[in-house]
C-alpha cells in the first residue's frame, strides 16, 4: 500500500516523500525510517508526525525504535480517543503477530488530549508537543502536513481526495 509524507517549515508545505508497507505487515517503522533517512530535507526535520500508530491497517509502527533510529521526536495523533480494547481485541484475535503488534502499542502509554486531538508522544514533552500542534494546525484540528498528506493519499491512491484529513 502506498504511503504519503509531507514535509513542512512551519505551514508551507516544501516536500512530498512516498514509500511502500504491507497491508497488516510488519515494514512500518522501517519504511518510515527509509524515507526520513534518504530524505532531501533530512536536515532540516525536527519531528515525525504520525496520524494513528497504524498505517495499511495493522502494519503497527514501533514509534520507539522510528524516534531512536532517525533521532527525531515522534508524535502520533488521532482526532479521537481509540476504542484500545476493541483494537487489542482485534489484533490478539485477527491479526497474524497481533501479540507483538499490540505490545508495540502498549509500550506508548495512553493517549493525552491535547489542542483538539489525541497524542501519544515519543522523545518529546507535553509542552513541546503542544507547542508543535499550535505552529502546524491551520484548518480544524488536524496539524497541516497530516491533512494534507491525506489528501494527497486519497489523490493518489482513488483518483480524488477527500475532506476531513
Amino acid at each position: 500500500m502506498r504511503i504519503i509524507g509531507t514535509i513542512y517549515a512551519q505551514t508551507t508545505l516544501h516536500g512530498v516523500v512516498s514509500g511502500k508497507v504491507r497491508r497488516d505487515g510488519r515494514n512500518s517503522t522501517t519504511e518510515l525510517t527509509r524515507l526520513v533517512d534518504t530524505s532531501l530535507f533530512r536536515p532540516h526535520l525536527h519531528l515525525i508526525l504520525l496520524q494513528g500508530v497504524a498505517l495499511a491497517g495493522f502494519n503497527v509502527v514501533d514509534a520507539h525504535k522510528l524516534s531512536r533510529e532517525t533521532d527525531l521526536p515522534v508524535m502520533v495523533v488521532a482526532r479521537r480517543e481509540p476504542d484500545m480494547e476493541r483494537i487489542r481485541a482485534a489484533l490478539l484475535d485477527k491479526v497474524p503477530g497481533g501479540q507483538r503488534k499490540w505490545r508495540l502499542i502498549e509500550k506508548l502509554g495512553p493517549m493525552e488530549e491535547l489542542r483538539g486531538v489525541w497524542v501519544q508522544r515519543v522523545n518529546l514533552s507535553l509542552k513541546d508537543a503542544g507547542v508543535a500542534l499550535h505552529h502546524l494546525t491551520l484548518t480544524g484540528n488536524i496539524p497541516e502536513p497530516l491533512r494534507s498528506a491525506h489528501l494527497i493519499a486519497g489523490g493518489v491512491g482513488t483518483g480524488h481526495s477527500r475532506g476531513r484529513a
